[in-house]
């Protein structure tokens, strides 16, 4: 398991997330692209450290790299992998175990989600009351994704379809209350060189 090393009692420690260098903004946005079919192979610790970052990291004291309405910060990030779920916990730098075995099949319905290694799960806290704000920072989050795994040589691809359709039964395995509201998921892998691998 790749992930062996860095694992202590119930989390994984992250290593320091790539914040300079990569592949220059404008053309990691000219080569982005949805990717819906994937490799099992595994993401590396350190590449999913960067992405996490770029998805709900912090780039100053108390500021992350994407805008949250009043800067309520009221989002959370879950990180479905084969063998467990994890919370992204951006102070530590952790990834804090949630529930064990794979949850895949929770955050989608498309048969990529369930090859691929690594599903991201955007969450809001619903009491914070931004409402309709909330999809804006969930989208900036999920952009930010994509250039990272542009630039990081991975395929991701972000969607809503299966996620509300399970938010009862992710929230009995995470142990959440109705304050908390799946927004949107995000597959992430290496893509397929095949001609089935449809992008968008």
């Amino acid at each position: 398991m790749i992930f062996a090393a860095a694992v202590f009692g119930q989390g994984i420690e992250l290593p320091v997330p790539q914040k300079t260098g990569g592949t220059p903004v404008f053309d990691a946005m000219s080569g982005r692209l949805s990717t819906k079919a994937f490799t099992e192979k595994e993401v590396p610790l350190q590449a999913l450290s960067t992405i996490l970052w770029s998805a709900y990291g912090f780039n100053r004291e108390d500021k992350r790299v994407i805008p949250t309405p009043l800067n309520k910060q009221h989002l959370s990030v879950y990180v479905f992998l084969k063998d467990a779920v994890y919370l992204y916990d951006a102070k530590t730098n952790k990834l804090i175990k949630k529930a064990d075995g794979d949850h895949r099949k929770l955050v989608g319905m498309q048969d990529y989600v369930f090859s691929a290694p690594v599903n991201l799960l955007y969450m809001a806290d619903n009491t914070a009351g931004m409402g309709s704000a909330t999809p804006i920072s969930v989208g900036c989050a999920a952009q930010d994704v994509y250039l990272a795994c542009g630039s990081l040589g991975l395929g991701c691809v972000v969607r809503t379809g299966g996620v509300s359709e399970n938010a009862a039964e992710l929230r009995k395995v995470l142990k959440l209350t109705n304050r908390d509201e799946p927004i949107a998921a995000q597959t992430i892998g290496y893509a397929k060189k095949t001609e089935d691998a449809k992008k968008n």
